[in-house]
This record gives C-alpha cells, structure tokens and sequence, in this order.
C-alpha cells in the first residue's frame, strides 16, 4: 500500500477533478455514485440556503488551485483583475465597482451608508417589502434607522406604487428576483419607479438570482446606472456560479457612489481563491448554461410532484420555489428536519408557505418523500 503524503497541489487537483466530474453528470447525484444503498437516506440532505449544488466550473477550481502558488500574497492585483472584468462585463468602468465578500457585504455596506444619520439630508428610513430577503431591513434597525414594510402584491411583485408613496430619503431595497418568493417585478414597473424615485432615496436593486430568469417580462436594471446616480446594484457569485461558500459580491453604482461607499469596505475582503474563481467563472459560459438547465429541470420535476399532491407554488424564476402548504408551516420544516431535509425558515409574512432550494434530483426525489410523509 503506497502511503507516500499527497501534495497540497495535487490534493487540490483531486478534489477539483471530483468536482468537475460531478458537474459533467449531471442526471447522477452524488448518492448514487459508488456509495453503500442506505447512504442517500443518512445524509442531511439541504435545502435552505438557495446554494448552487453542483459547486463551481471546473475551470474556476483549476484557477483555485493555481492560487495556492500565491495564498502567500495579498490579493490586491488579483483584486483589480476581477474588478476589471467585471466592469467589461457589465459594460461599465472600474471605478463604477465595489467588491464584497459576498453580497452579504455589500449590503451592509450600501444599508449602512444610506440609512445611518447623514449631513446631506440622506439617510433615517429603509424602504423594503414584506416579504423580502431580510438583512437590509435587520441592520438598518440596528442602526437606528426607521423600517418601512410594504406588502407585496397580490402577484408577489413589488408594489412599488406604494412603496413611491413612502419614500423620504435613505434607502429603498428591491430584491428582483425577490427572496422569498422567486418571483420577479416586471421590468416596466421597475423602470417607471427608478424614473420617479426622489433624487434623495437611494435604490439598491439586488440580482442576486437574475442568471435563472426566463421571463421575458425581466430584465436587468445595471444600463439604467449611467443616467441615475441614485441608482445601485447588489450581485453576487454564490448562486449561479456555485461559489457561496467563498463569499464574492460587488456592487455596480457610479463613480461617486462608490466612492462613497469604498471607506465602509473591508480592506483585502475578498481572498485571493475566490477572486480567481470569479474572474475565471466571468468567461466559462458553460457554468451559467448548465447551472441554469439543472436546475429547470430539477424545478420542474419539484413542482410535478407537489401539484399531483394537490399544493401550488408562487411562479419561479430563481433556484428556489415558495409554495403554500394550507397549513402553518413551521410545524412542517421542523418534521422535515427530523428526516433529515432542511427547508428554509419561517416568513412571517407568508406562514403557510415553505420556501424549498432546487438541489439534485436525488435531493429533491428526497425532499417529495419527506414531504408526503409529513403531510399524512
């Protein structure tokens, strides 16, 4: 038996040829590949995070690895590298991007800036919908500013009619796709309302999700940026590009907003592995491509199954699906977890609704089965 130590480098590239490996398979889950037959029941099988299952593009591991040769070094000019092409990407200059460690950051950084006591007349109230993904509204109360809460519409979009009718300064948060709901706001709204909003407010509009739309009724707001300074926007590397556990964010504003915000930037956030990952993922077309078909078809093998069981989901256009269980939900995330599938938490605003992440179909073959379960 050779026992010879693997290098760290080669120790990499194993892992990196595993994961490549997984991703060009697609139809076979990691639990039914050479693992014992009870294995696909004994694992925690989650979906609570709307996480990319598949992981990143193979070329984006092999960028990983070659990063270990310079993990010695601060990552600034690697830094540079992702921000320049991710201003060519977005057709836009580098001075119009601010990196984060994940979106996560930039949000914070953005709530923080435009809803904390400011001498320019900004700041004091956060605008956002009820439901919506719920860090902007969590630290701007923290930071003593007002919360304003506004349902969605009856079609879980925006009402971003009421939501004009509120605004006085500070920050108005759009989540578009929204978390919860995988719905979207239809771009002639959103682009009426970015038109009309006060000079005063500032509109952090977050993407995160926007590789998996399909709607035609879509589209991105980044060319909007250049004529409306009042203007951000939130995306993110963890969906689509699989690489949430790296934790690599930016946001695209003008020049001056981003300025604004640099000073509030954790200095070197973003390490150097997911900086080359990022820049790597930017220019392999294949990783957005198949991320985009797994996942339609795992979704819609989801959605089969729940409506032969009689329940009907809000209309996705993310990796994720809300549904309404006619029955108070928390109840039903806690049994599922007893059988070992993690769902995603309790929306208030919504609590008959379970929001599911799409994973592998084995994943969701188990999530059906755990559903059925505690639903008789």
């Amino acid at each position: 038996m050779n026992t010879t130590p693997l290098s760290r480098r080669r120790f990499a590239q194993l892992i990196g040829a595993g994961a490549a490996a997984a991703l060009t398979r697609p139809a076979l889950s990691l639990a039914r590949e050479a693992v014992p037959q009870n294995a696909a029941t004994s694992a925690v099988v989650r979906l609570s995070s709307n996480e990319n299952p598949y992981g990143p593009s193979a070329k984006a591991l092999r960028a990983v690895t070659d990063a270990f040769g310079v993990a010695c070094r601060y990552p600034d000019d690697h830094a540079d590298l992702l921000i320049a092409a991710l201003a060519k990407h977005n057709n836009v200059t580098a001075d119009q991007v601010l990196l984060g460690a994940g979106s996560g950051e930039i949000l914070r950084i953005c709530t923080t800036a435009f809803t904390g006591p400011m001498t320019d007349g900004r700041g004091g109230t956060a605008v956002v919908a009820d439901p919506t993904f719920e860090p902007v509204a969590n630290i701007a109360r923290e930071g003593g500013a007002e919360v304003v809460k506004v349902p969605l519409t009856s079609g879980y979009a925006h009402d971003l009619e009421r939501m004009l009718e509120v605004l006085k300064g500070g920050m108005v948060y759009v989540c578009n796709p929204n978390n919860p709901t995988a719905s979207i706001t239809p771009k002639t709204q959103l682009r009426e309302f970015i038109e009309k909003a006060p000079q005063n407010t500032m509109i952090l509009v977050d993407e995160a999700y926007h590789h998996y739309v399909e709607s035609g009724e879509y589209e991105s707001v980044i060319p909007l940026i250049k004529d409306h300074p009042n203007l951000l926007v939130a995306r993110t590397f963890s969906k689509v590009y699989g690489m949430a556990g790296m934790r690599c964010g930016y946001c695209l504003a003008q020049p001056e907003v981003i300025a604004r915000l640099r000073p509030l930037q954790l200095n070197d956030g973003v390490n150097i592995t997911a900086l080359v990952a990022g820049t790597t993922s930017l220019s392999d077309a294949e990783q957005v491509a198949n991320g985009k078909r797994m996942n339609k078809e795992a979704r819609a093998f989801t959605l089969g199954e729940l409506e032969r069981l009689g329940y009907q989901s809000i209309p996705s256009q993310a990796n994720f699906i809300m549904f309404d269980t006619k029955r108070p939900v928390v109840p039903l995330i806690a049994a599922m977890k007893q059988r070992k599938v993690q769902v995603g938490r309790l929306f208030p605003a919504l609590p008959s609704h379970m929001r599911v992440t799409i994973g592998k179909k084995a994943e969701m073959e188990r999530f059906v089965s755990a559903f059925r379960e505690v639903i008789a």
